[in-house]
């Protein structure tokens, strides 16, 4: 168990904070949610005792252990992989190294064979002997494969190291784990894996993240932190938007008859109050009025952005051929002989581990990259935006946001670009700011504009979601579904994908395309998924 009694967080003057008391107990996974900037990550800091509180204070059952994510990639750069994971549980990775120091000295003394003695005791105690064996699972479950379990970490690449840190957090079965965004980079098949994980985890779950159908998978409580105040539900994410809707409406239904007595009353009291025989009635009516208090409703926190794809031209029947395209980089074939058609009617999904191979294809569509073999043909009626993964030279300039939205305008208003930019929840004064110094969130809203303002018949998103909020998230599914137009797109949101594809594709780690018209429940569930993989692996015995 582990609980906030009376916590206070002041940042200046502000209350980030303000006397939150809640409690976190033993079987239980709990949602932690918010608006950007309510202080998710920040909560968890204080319940992991990295952040001290300004008043309050945090309490942990006596005995438990508590794991929490890492958020620094860079910090264990000079360690082996295996290592970096068992020492998830710093008491077992400091005795392993301290018998390790012992045994390897070259004058063993009986007060070295005493003290190993004792470590040795304490190590079998914490099931040490399967440590290693432990870890090797944590990391073939979420996709790191054993040829790497040795490596140094400073060698691995940035979504190979965030599956590392994870593995790291989950190692050593805690009493308390905290996770601040874990399934951001993962694929979905590694993030199916962490579902399962939490889902059998018997201890106390604290978990922060933006993906909606996650945290219904996994979640038996929501947290939700508003004006400094944490309010906790029972049940999921759905459970929570459908509770905390139902208390607003009933709230604006009794504040709706609360104001009809009141107008009541006081008609009453104006028309009789100066009438001797009514005079009591009338002061009678004065008291029931002075005890009628409205419910607050206090706005939430929370701004949704207004996502509305249109396009400037209705598509036609020919919209995409793609024939024989093929791509090699690094020697690594990424792209083998893939050849499609787009109908009208498609959202397609690229989904499976093969990230660099979806960031190609886009790249080759959209003309930013020549393929080695094969064509290509978009149909007379359409017109493409992408929204790219790595969005770096997109904002590499001096312009304002307001500049920037302008120069991909084909209506040069000022007034007309300002609409765009307010529905993405950058007020007025947020027009001059500078692009270059934006944060994530706002590039990616950013670039939402842009698609926007282009009237395009066709989207291309390479993992729009990152960097988003739960708001933002929402509203830009909202979109997807509408857009009348085609989609292809790739996405860790497992309820973006289900909600907007209509088709998927994945393609393999040797550059080869599957397609099925499905949705992606029904192709997570089908036999499919186990021939490919085996299919893959027989073709590699074959080389």
């Amino acid at each position: 168990m582990i609980a906030a009694n009376n916590v206070t967080l002041r940042i200046g003057k502000k209350a980030l904070f303000e006397d939150v008391n809640i409690k976190f107990t033993e079987g239980n996974c709990y949602g932690l949610i918010g608006a950007n900037g309510a202080g998710k990550s920040t909560f968890l800091k204080i319940l992991s005792g990295q952040l001290e509180t300004t008043s309050g204070d945090i309490t942990i059952t006596p005995g438990q252990r508590l794991s929490f994510l890492q958020q620094d990639h860079f910090k264990y750069d000079a360690y082996p992989v295996l290592d970096t994971v068992i020492m998830g549980n710093k008491r077992l990775y400091d005795i392993m190294k301290e018998k390790e120091a012992i045994y390897t000295k070259e004058d063993f003394s009986d007060e070295d064979g005493i003290r190993a003695s004792e470590l040795e005791g304490e190590f079998a105690e914490m099931n040490g002997w399967e440590a290693e064996s432990d870890a090797a699972q944590l990391l073939n479950g979420l996709g790191i494969e054993t040829d790497l379990h040795y490596s140094i970490m400073g060698d691995l690449t940035g979504s190979q190291k965030v599956k590392i840190l994870l593995a790291q957090a989950l190692f050593g079965n805690p009493d308390i784990l905290l996770l601040d965004e874990p399934t951001n980079h993962l694929d979905l098949d590694a993030i199916e894996w962490l579902e399962e994980f939490l889902i059998n985890f018997e201890n106390t779950v604290i978990v922060v993240s933006h993906d909606r159908y996650f945290l219904n998978k996994v979640c038996t409580h929501t947290a939700d932190i508003d004006y400094g105040k944490i309010q906790l539900y029972a049940g999921n994410y759905d459970f929570w938007y459908e509770s905390s809707q139902l208390l607003i409406k009933q709230m604006k239904e009794a504040n709706r008859k609360k104001e009809e007595k009141i107008k009541e009353l006081q008609e009453f009291i104006s028309r009789f109050s100066a009438n001797a025989s009514k005079s009591k009635q009338a002061t009678s009516r004065k008291r029931a009025l002075e005890k009628i208090q409205l419910d607050e409703m206090r706005p939430s926190s929370r701004k949704y952005p207004y996502i509305d794809f249109r396009p400037n031209r209705e598509i036609g029947n020919e919209v995409l051929m793609v024939d024989g395209l093929s791509k090699t980089i690094d020697g690594v074939k990424v792209l083998d002989n893939i050849s499609f058609t787009l109908g009208h009617d498609d959202k397609v999904a690229f989904v499976g581990g093969n990230e660099q191979a979806k960031t190609v294809l886009f790249r080759i569509l959209m003309g930013e990259m020549e393929p080695d073999e094969g064509t290509y043909k978009w149909g007379v009626t359409t017109s493409q935006t992408y929204f790219p993964k790595d969005n770096t030279a997109e904002f590499d300039n001096d312009l304002t946001i307001a500049d920037w939205l302008t120069q991909y305008s084909e209506i040069k208003d000022a007034t007309y670009v300002r609409g765009f930019l307010g529905r993405m929840l950058f007020p007025g004064e947020d027009g001059v700011k500078k692009v270059r110094i934006l944060s994530g969130g706002e590039k990616v809203r950013c670039l939402l504009s842009k698609m926007m303002i282009s009237g395009a018949n066709v989207l291309i998103f390479d993992e729009p979601t990152n960097h988003l909020d739960m708001e933002s998230i929402t509203a830009l599914n909202n979109g997807m579904i509408k857009f009348p137009g085609v989609i292809l797109f790739a996405s860790h949101d497992h309820q973006i994908v289900q909600t907007t594809a209509n088709r998927i594709m994945e393609i393999l780690p040797n550059g080869v395309l599957i397609d099925k018209i499905t949705t992606y429940d029904e192709y997570l569930a089908s036999d499919e998924m186990a021939r490919k993989r085996q299919v893959y692996t027989m073709t590699e015995e074959d080389n």
